[in-house]
């Protein structure tokens, strides 16, 4: 049978979406799309204004319509059959979990399937979040010992999740998530010569920005700025953007910037001294890699995954979660590394997490995998 792409991508949201998960799943696909590999998405039409089929930098991408919302879970009915659909004309299907309906998809599916294992679900708690996180979870877990191969940011992420013994277990390849190269920008936002410290990202609870802003308000520097980048209109699940512009109005020193895309990032990133992630979720944090490969130090909690690009790097500190004390001290110290600390590491963390090494080894990845024998079904 004639086969009409070499990889499927199965992710719940995707562009114009942006979240971690979601920039994993479009740079890598535009980027085999870039190296003349065919390739499809099939995603919720999380956007009614999204046409349910176009080709973008590439990709043709498939978005199926959707019924109901709940917290960040999207409800469509005809995802899981979509996603077999083209996944049957596919060499390979790529799975980004965590993701509901997996098991699902997984189920019989002929097609040799690599699942990227992002992060272990994190809800806000309550009695449907529990529910909902165990769900995926059980999803995840059967979606896992029905692939080929598994993609996780790092061992070190591995190892922590609640998954660790099927990910033990697995054809484990360890593959940061990708990054670009944000260096060149202009420091537009910088407004003063005092310390300026950054944060881009998604503004919701994960994030942990209620410790940032704490950790902020006991820098006494007039002139130091806190730039808060990142979308909070259209983000699955709860925005906490009415914290940050409750501190913005008591502190004229904080710069909320929204969602920032292209030249902007490269902009925002020339524009600071040193990244915080002061996350209390987090599986990479392909934010504060992009800092580091442009020379910006990041301060980020000791959280299994998230501390990784630190640690790897030695580009920035790593604090204890929910603790601005701790933060305000790392902040405050990074701010004072010489020039000649930031060049090394950001040249550590563009060997490390440079994109081209990123699609050069997913590429192999599934190569292998659609080349090899159809093992026999998983348990």
């Amino acid at each position: 049978m004639t086969l009409d792409y070499d990889v499927c991508v199965a992710v719940n949201y995707y562009t114009p979406y942006v979240s971690g998960l979601t920039e994993v799943a479009r740079v890598v696909a535009e980027g085999l799309a870039a190296r003349g590999r065919r390739v499809a998405v099939v995603a919720a039409q999380h956007d009614p204004s999204s046409p349910p089929r176009e080709v973008l930098s590439g990709v043709d991408v498939y978005r199926t319509p959707v019924t109901a919302t709940i917290n960040r879970g999207l409800v469509s009915p005809s995802f899981p059959a979509t996603v077999r659909r083209i996944a049957r004309r596919s060499r390979v299907l790529h799975l980004h979990l965590p993701m509901l309906e997996a098991g699902l998809i997984a189920t019989r599916l002929p097609t040799p399937i690599v699942s990227t294992y992002h992060i272990d679900l994190w809800l806000p708690p309550g009695l449907v979040a529990r529910a909902a996180t165990a769900a995926v979870a059980v999803s995840a877990r059967y979606a896992l010992r029905r692939s080929a191969a598994v993609v996780v940011n790092s061992d070190d992420q591995a190892a922590h999740s609640q998954l660790w013994p099927v990910l033990e277990t697995a054809r484990r390849e360890a593959i940061s998530a990708p990054c670009l190269d944000r260096s060149g920008g202009r420091p537009s936002y910088r407004e003063t010569g005092g310390p300026h410290i950054g944060f881009l990202g998604r503004i919701v609870a994960d994030k942990g920005l209620e410790y940032l802003l704490s950790a902020f308000d006991q820098i006494g520097d007039p002139e130091a700025r806190l730039l808060i980048g990142g979308d909070y209109l259209t983000v699955a699940g709860t925005s906490v953007i009415d914290r940050i512009r409750a501190a913005a109005d008591r502190d004229p020193r904080i710069r909320i910037l929204g969602l920032l895309r292209g030249q902007q990032i490269a902009d925002f990133y020339a524009s600071i001294d040193a990244f915080a992630l002061p996350s209390v979720a987090e599986s990479f944090g392909i934010a504060q890699a992009e800092a580091m490969m442009c020379g910006v130090p990041s301060v980020t909690t000791d959280l299994p995954g998230g501390r990784y690009p630190v640690v790897a790097t030695g580009m920035g500190l790593v604090v204890p979660p929910r603790s601005p004390s701790h933060l305000l001290t790392a902040l405050l110290d990074v701010l004072t590394w010489p020039s000649s600390r930031r060049a090394e590491g950001a040249s550590r963390a563009r060997d490390l997490f440079g994109l081209a090494g990123c699609l050069d080894r997913y590429a192999a990845l599934f190569d292998s995998v659609a080349a090899a024998p159809a093992p026999a079904p998983a348990p």
